[in-house]
């Protein structure tokens, strides 16, 4: 069974620093494009980034200079670094793998920026 395991979110204050990771399981991640996504409250879902199989990477606008994304294909991990957090960054992060006829998510992990 595939599994995408979320975790390093919390608490934090505006300003501060956090580490997603998500680690798979029972996937050749080395050829998915790998994705972070967030959901707040009473919103949709949208992709914050994204790193490809060949390790080009693309961010939504609202994170870009803040956030990177980044993947160890020996550890079957990706990374979503976020520094200068913002109280509007708060939502339930999601990781994905995709190949196009698979796509897979993980579970989520809360992040909540205060003010």
């Amino acid at each position: 069974q595939v599994q995408l395991v979320e975790s390093g979110g919390g608490l934090v204050q505006a300003g501060g620093s956090l580490r997603l990771s998500c680690v798979t399981s029972r996937i050749t991640f080395s050829i998915y494009d790998m994705g972070w996504y967030r959901q707040a409250p009473g919103k949709q879902r949208e992709l914050v980034a994204v790193i490809t199989s060949g390790g080009s990477t693309n961010y939504a606008d609202s994170v870009k200079g803040r956030f990177t994304i980044s993947r160890d294909n020996a550890k079957s991990t990706v990374y979503l670094q976020m520094n200068n957090l913002k109280p509007e960054d708060t939502a339930v992060y999601y990781c994905n793998a995709n190949i196009g006829v698979s796509n897979y998510w993980g579970q989520g992990t809360q992040v909540t920026v205060s003010s």
